[in-house]
This record gives C-alpha cells, sequence and structure tokens, in this order.
C-alpha cells in the first residue's frame, strides 16, 4: 500500500513502484579459458561490475543464459546468497550471461528514473528491509525471489531523483576514473618492467640494429665508424625505451636536452648482446643466481604481543593494483608483521591465483602493521628500492613458480617462501634497477595520492547518500555544485 510520507516522499513497494523482477537460470555453465562474460557473487564490486575477473563460457551457453534476459543499463544486479541484499549496476555497453544466486531488477521508469534506481537500492531503507525479509541458514542467509518485490521504500519526486543521481554519479565516476588512472599508471609500470627484465627489448632493438648495420655497411668497423655505430644502437634502445621515433627522439635532444641525456644514458646501460645462461639467452654480463640476491623473505619484524598497531585483513589485500582497500588498528595478537616498503603476497589457496598482493605505504614512519599469518613479505636488499620487491612479486613467472610451489591438503595449499627464495633469478644490475624504480616509485606515489582522493570521495558519497534518500538535505533551492 502506497502512502505520502514526510518529504514529499512515497512509500510503495518495489512493485508498486514499477520495478519487475528477472531472476537467473538456476544452473551452472561450463567454464572455459576464452569465451563470454559470466558474471557471478564475486563480480559485484562496491556498486560496478566487474567484468575483468569473469569467468568465461561458451558461446551457446552464453546464447542460452541470456534468452531469459539481456541486461540492460541502469539495471540493478542483486544478490540473493552470500552477501544478500549486495547491488550493483549495469554500465552502458556490459553484457553477460547472469549467474545463480543473482537476479536483476529494472525499473519501468514512472515513478522512478533508471539512474537513479542504483543509489535507492543502496540506502538504510533498503538495508532494513534485507533484514526484514532475510532468511537465516545453517550455512547461508538467503533472500526469496517472492519477497523482494515487497520491499518498502520511500520514494523521492522524479525531479529530486535526478539532482541526487547527479550528485552521487559525479563522485562515483570520479572515482572510477581514478580507478582507472591508477589501472593504466600500473600497466605501463609492469610492460616497462617486463620489457627490460623479462623481454630483453632494449638489448633486443640494439642487436636488430647491430644487424641491420652490417647489412648496410659490412662486418668490419673503421676508426671512423665506431662512433656512429655506436650511436646507431644507442638511438635504437633509445626508441624502444621510450616510444618515440627517431624524429621525435631529434625533437626530443632539441627541446630537452637534460631528459635526452638521461634517456641516452639509460640506454648506454644496456648490452649490444645476448648470451645463453641456465634461464635462457640473457644480457651479456648479467648474471644468474636466486631471488635471495635480490629479495629477502619474511624479514623480521618487530611488535609487542598486545599493542594497538595498523591491521591488514586478507579481504582487504587487491587483486590488482597495490593499495590495500582497509587498515584498522586491532590488538596484536599472533600474525606476519611488516613496515613500509613491504610487499606482501597471499601464500594460501586460492587467494594467491586471485592475485592478491599488496605493496605497504600506509604506515606512519618506524610504524609497524601486521596481518594475517597467510602473508609472506617480500623486501629487496638495502641497495635496492623497495618498489622492486612489488614489480617481481606480480611478474607472471614468480606467480606461476609460487602457484606451482604450493603444497598441503586440498583447499588449505601453501606456497612455500624458502623454495621462492631459492628460485633461479636473473641478477639485475643495480645501475637498470635504480633506472626501473625511478619510474616505479613515481607510479607507487600517483597511486597512493589517488587512493587517498578515492577515500575522500567515497567518504563524501556515502555520508550524502542517506541525506539525500531521506530528504535531509533540500535540492529545490539548492544547485547540485554546491552540495559536493
Amino acid at each position: 500500500m502506497s502512502c505520502e510520507g514526510k518529504k514529499n516522499r512515497l512509500f510503495l513497494t518495489l512493485e508498486e513502484a514499477g520495478v519487475f523482477l528477472i531472476d537467473c537460470i538456476h544452473k551452472t555453465p561450463d567454464y572455459k579459458i576464452d569465451g563470454f562474460p559470466y558474471v557471478g557473487i564475486p563480480q559485484l564490486n562496491n556498486g560496478r561490475i566487474n567484468l575483468s575477473d569473469s569467468k568465461k563460457i561458451s558461446l551457446e551457453d552464453f546464447e542460452e543464459w541470456t534468452k531469459k534476459v539481456i541486461p540492460k543499463t541502469y539495471d540493478v544486479v542483486l544478490s540473493r546468497r552470500c552477501n544478500p541484499g549486495e547491488t550493483a549496476y549495469v554500465q552502458e555497453g556490459q553484457l553477460f550471461a547472469l549467474g545463480q544466486n543473482l537476479v536483476i531488477l529494472r525499473v519501468d521508469g514512472h515513478l522512478i528514473f533508471p539512474s537513479f534506481f542504483r543509489w535507492l537500492v543502496k540506502g538504510n531503507e533498503w538495508w532494513g528491509q534485507v533484514n526484514k525479509f532475510l532468511n537465516v541458514g545453517a550455512i547461508f542467509n538467503s533472500l526469496k525471489i517472492s519477497d523482494i518485490l515487497k520491499f518498502e521504500l520511500a520514494i523521492p519526486p522524479l525531479e529530486e531523483q535526478g539532482k541526487i543521481a547527479k550528485i552521487l554519479g559525479d563522485l562515483d565516476d570520479k572515482i572510477e576514473l581514478n580507478n582507472q588512472i591508477n589501472k593504466t599508471l600500473e600497466e605501463m609500470a609492469h610492460a616497462l618492467f617486463k620489457s627490460w627484465f623479462v623481454d630483453f627489448d632494449p638489448v633486443k632493438a640494439k642487436i636488430s640494429a647491430d644487424k641491420k648495420w652490417k647489412e648496410e655497411h659490412g662486418e668490419q668497423l673503421t676508426p671512423s665508424q665506431k662512433e656512429e655505430h655506436s650511436d646507431f644502437l644507442r638511438n635504437a634502445a633509445m626508441s624502444i625505451i621510450s616510444g618515440k621515433s627517431e624524429n621525435e627522439l631529434s625533437e626530443f635532444e632539441k627541446s630537452n636536452p637534460e631528459k635526452y641525456k638521461e634517456l641516452a644514458d639509460t640506454a648506454d646501460l644496456f648490452p649490444a648482446t645476448l648470451e645463453e645462461s641456465p634461464l635462457g639467452p640473457i644480457p651479456s654480463g648479467w648474471e644468474v643466481g636466486k631471488l635471495s640476491d635480490l629479495i629477502n623473505f619474511n624479514p623480521p619484524r618487530f611488535l609487542k604481543k598486545g599493542t594497538n598497531a595498523p591491521y591488514l585483513d586478507m579481504k582487504n589485500v587487491p587483486t590488482i593494483g597495490h593499495l590495500a582497500n582497509e587498515v584498522i588498528c586491532r590488538e596484536m595478537n599472533s600474525g606476519t608483521k611488516f613496515i613500509n616498503g613491504d610487499t606482501l603476497l597471499a601464500r594460501i589457496t586460492p587467494c594467491l591465483e586471485n592475485g592478491k598482493t599488496a605493496f605497504v605505504d600506509f604506515l606512519k614512519e618506524n610504524e609497524v602493521g601486521w596481518g594475517s599469518t597467510e602473508y609472506i613479505v617480500l623486501r629487496p636488499l638495502k641497495n635496492i628500492s623497495p618498489s622492486i620487491g612489488y614489480f617481481i612479486a606480480r611478474n607472471e613467472s614468480f606467480r606461476n613458480f609460487a602457484i606451482q610451489s604450493m603444497t598441503g591438503t586440498s583447499g588449505r595449499q601453501r606456497a612455500n617462501s624458502n623454495a621462492l627464495s631459492d628460485l633461479e633469478w636473473i641478477k639485475y644490475p643495480i645501475e637498470i634497477l635504480n633506472v626501473f624504480a625511478m619510474f616505479a616509485d613515481k607510479y607507487l606515489l600517483a597511486a597512493k595520492e589517488k587512493g587517498f582522493e578515492n577515500k575522500v570521495l567515497a567518504q563524501t558519497r556515502d555520508t550524502l547518500l542517506p541525506r539525500l534518500l531521506s530528504g535531509e538535505i533540500d535540492l529545490s533551492s539548492t544547485g547540485v555544485e554546491s552540495i559536493i
């Protein structure tokens, strides 16, 4: 039954408000290595649907699963189990098959703007209705499909809904933009690490340039050709390092001679040949040793039992990027201890396979934090930048070996830190590591700043949400810009 509430709100059930529900198919398709996205409960991430880590299914199964429902922009996906009441909205262009224990809520647009609906299902009243209709089970709590459209909520006038959606959406979009910037920066840093230390692109560029030179000038170098030959090889490496063409490098030398010299000095650090090693061809003069020649595993950290200290739970360790999601203060009991500059690697299944890894940059100076016993701590040797530990921990070869090193009973397998320490690894020249760290450290700092900004934005958004939904903030005479 609808009724007029305070602040011009109509109290309506979802059904009365023009919301209809589309259920999932109650079975699970076979997963494929490649294919079409299949969204389950883990893909509902902070109000958005994350397709980057979704399971994949065949075209045949995708067509069958989407016969019943094809997601539309601003549809809301609702979890009925595991995290009952959790929601995420469908962004423009997203197409996926709906997984088990999920339903889609769609509005007809007469009483609720589609762009506003995603916020209505985040408010206090929503969670009050979730708790009211929640079925408590021995293993999982759940919501019945027949109960969901009975949820009764206060619906603002359409004009207010548009303003609310604009205010909260702008804040949320800024958070997402920062996330995308961080993702791009991380991809650039990892690409640079792979180019220099895995694929040896600057070295191969010199080898290719040397071959071209010899095809044009012959095998022998005259005294007058030596400097020209050296410049030719250096320019090839500079081009691959910077991504600039020969003409762009020439202009760069004129416009920024200091940076050009830094680039040239970096190119000179790479040799012009490869040589055989136990790990295959590596740059001439580089050596193969153990990973312990670069990284300390589980270095000693001291924190007295009973001390209140920053605590990082495994659930708040990211699968992508280096930023910890939430750190709380908790009395030290038993766990892994760490300091700023340490890298935390989840060692237990499935956290390791899922990519849970964090770079510690959230502590105060000389502060010690602690967390799960299921972390392996990586810390580069004293003469190596701490960020190198993070980029090695994200390296594909390292992670594959870590997964292969896992031992233990099914479901409780753990990576072996001793095996990782003894892993054969290239001993990168310190001069090249230092240059790489200049780029890597800038990325980590920029990501940290964007992460801090996002926490402020999220706090602002989450503070405004209940006040806007309740009508506590009067939007009738207030500009949207003045609220943010």
